[in-house]
């Protein structure tokens, strides 16, 4: 199986969907709990909310087809915490959100395993999207990121109450030029979501390694509330509920194209520095 669906378009946006691959090799996949099986902290049906959107405006897509328990692909190669003080998730986890575990007693990954995920799943996600926000950039003289995640709305284990329905991050303004990232939130706030602007998620590796503003790369991540677009029992696809949401994803996308094309960003004579994650 490929690692990754990568579809190249002309627009200046990228979205990325590090978490909505759900395939696990056998030899990993037969030390799993059966907690871990159902893989149930995949971004489910996260592309299909904006696929309507994509074809329409010649997106550039990535998507990875492993899943998120093979290896984080939102997480540093070096495994640092993203959120300090509070629950790590790692680079290969070791539990799932709610805590049980996700190997059988014995079987976590050791060092030379996770090294060899590294260069084999990780690695590659990251050379793709580097080489599209140059090639982009390229086209356009800036790069716009957006990453697309969803989560449950109630995870004691990560965060205390209930999780606001649409979270944007930008890595409290290091990764995204203001403007745009107050233009889709405010898009997000004109509906009857509950959105908020670097909340408990400010963006994950992705977000904060590739936005770099002074470069022209603003980078923009989303994470949505699942229960509003799918069923939580069986993780099945609600067309009811996301017709509800799609055109506020789409008005969220919008605001930040339109935002970053109403703008002169300065020349930026230099390719865009310092991307290559660093192993």
């Amino acid at each position: 199986m490929d690692l990754y669906d990568l579809k190249e378009g002309d627009s200046p946006l990228i979205l990325s969907f590090p978490h909505s691959g759900i395939f696990v090799p056998k030899d990993i996949r037969r030390h799993f709990t059966p907690a871990a099986l159902p893989l149930p902290d995949t971004d489910w049906h996260v592309p299909l909310l904006y696929e309507a959107f994509v074809r329409a405006n010649n997106i550039t897509t990535l998507k990875a087809h492993y899943s998120r328990y093979v290896i984080d692909l939102n997480r540093p190669p070096d495994n640092e915490a993203l959120y300090p003080g509070q629950t790590k998730v790692s680079l290969c986890p070791e539990q799932i959100f709610e805590g049980q575990d996700i190997y059988k007693a014995g079987h976590k990954p050791d060092e030379k395993e996770i090294a060899t995920r590294l260069a084999k799943y990780w690695q590659p996600y990251h050379d793709a999207l580097e080489k599209q926000i140059a090639r982009v950039k390229d086209i356009h003289g800036y790069a716009l990121l957006y990453d697309a995640h969803s989560i449950r709305q109630n995870l004691p284990r990560l965060f205390e109450g209930t999780l606001p329905d649409l979270n944007l991050g930008t890595a409290n303004g290091a990764s995204c030029g203001e403007s745009l990232a107050q233009a889709a939130f405010a898009a997000a706030q004109t509906s009857s979501y509950k959105a908020v602007l670097n909340g408990r998620f400010i963006g994950g590796y992705i977000t904060r390694h590739y936005g770099r503003p002074a470069q022209n790369v603003h980078a923009l991540q989303m994470e949505l509330v699942r229960g509003n677009y799918m069923e939580e029992e069986d993780f099945l696809y609600n067309e009811f509920l996301a017709a509800g949401l799609k055109p506020v994803l789409e008005a969220v996308l919008s605001a930040f194209l339109e935002r970053a094309k109403s703008l002169n960003f300065p020349p930026c004579e230099t390719p865009v520095q310092g991307l290559k994650p660093k192993r």
